[in-house]
């Protein structure tokens, strides 16, 4: 088990990521994020005199018939988001081999995307989740709830080891009835023997509902394993332990071939609902991963 930091510590940690990730939100993403993610439609503004060439639909009758003159509604876009944030913390997220773990990225990025939805007004939540719904913030705005957001991710203690994505999903399907902007951050290594997803169909109805991205947080030595020799090995999930002969270029070319097939089809699931993915790898810069993801849309 992870060792818990001390309070000071924790709030050390928060205050750094607060600094670096607020400042990119307003000096990079603000801007990006406002023209990726748009408001949830069109909301009454006020009422005006009609002009030539307005769409006679939006007449106001009422009004016209007060004031004996044309007059029509106009609408705006309605600007206000809520965004959910669906983190894996499973044990897989302390796993890094190049200087950072899956949980530091992942905390930054959420931290990124966070600032960037306050800077819009938006509200923010969050979803924990193991092999279950470890916990639920529920969206709100502020700095203060923000930092709490944060604060959970860094220190939070799932009490399952395994991922299930699909109870995330399904969680967040029933749980906000208005539609919202997700981000599901996560390594997304939940699939069966033959590395297919096993998320398909509850990945299928949160598309429906929400617009939902996936940000794909992983280590270099999950998709390529280096000649290392002979390497005894632990499932930080599962708990298995087995020697591998990582000398083996039968075995490594076997690896690859693997993870490649499963890549390949999540990337065909994600693109048959609609979904937009970004994979970032923990020895790259995230702020080129979300760039890509903001304007893929």
């Amino acid at each position: 088990m992870e060792e818990k930091m001390s309070a000071n510590d924790l709030l050390k940690k928060v205050r750094k990521i607060e600094i670096k990730t607020r400042a990119l939100s307003h000096q990079i993403f603000a801007g990006e994020y406002h023209s990726a993610f748009k408001g949830r439609g069109m909301a009454f503004s006020e009422v005006r005199e009609y002009q030539w060439g307005d769409d006679v639909r939006n007449m106001d009758w009422n009004v016209t018939a007060r004031l004996r003159s044309p007059y029509i509604k106009v609408f705006e876009e309605e600007r206000e988001l809520t965004v959910m944030l669906l983190v894996d913390v499973s044990r897989s997220r302390l796993f890094g081999t190049v200087g950072s773990s899956r949980k530091d990225m992942i905390a930054e990025i959420a931290a990124v995307l966070s600032f960037s939805a306050i800077l819009n007004n938006d509200k923010v939540g969050a979803l924990f989740f193991s092999e279950k719904v470890e916990k639920f913030i529920p969206p709100k705005k502020g700095r203060s709830h923000l930092l709490h957001i944060i604060r959970e991710i860094i220190e939070f203690e799932p009490t399952a080891d395994g991922t299930d994505i699909s109870e995330a999903l399904r969680y967040l399907a029933n749980a906000l009835k208005k539609k919202c902007t997700a981000f599901l951050l996560s390594d997304m290594l939940d699939v069966d023997k033959n590395g297919a997803p096993r998320y398909e169909e509850a990945l299928k109805v949160a598309a429906g509902r929400h617009d939902l991205s996936v940000i794909e947080v992983y280590d270099p030595r999950e998709r390529n394993i280096p000649d290392v020799g002979l390497v005894h090995i632990k499932d930080s999930e599962t708990g298995t332990c087995a020697w591998v002969n990582t000398s083996s270029k039968k075995m490594r070319d076997a690896y690859a071939a693997w993870f490649s097939n499963m890549e390949q089809t999540s990337s065909r699931l994600f693109a048959k609902h609609n979904i937009d993915k970004v994979s970032i790898a923990l020895d790259e810069d995230y702020v080129k991963g979300l760039m890509d993801l903001f304007s893929k849309r």
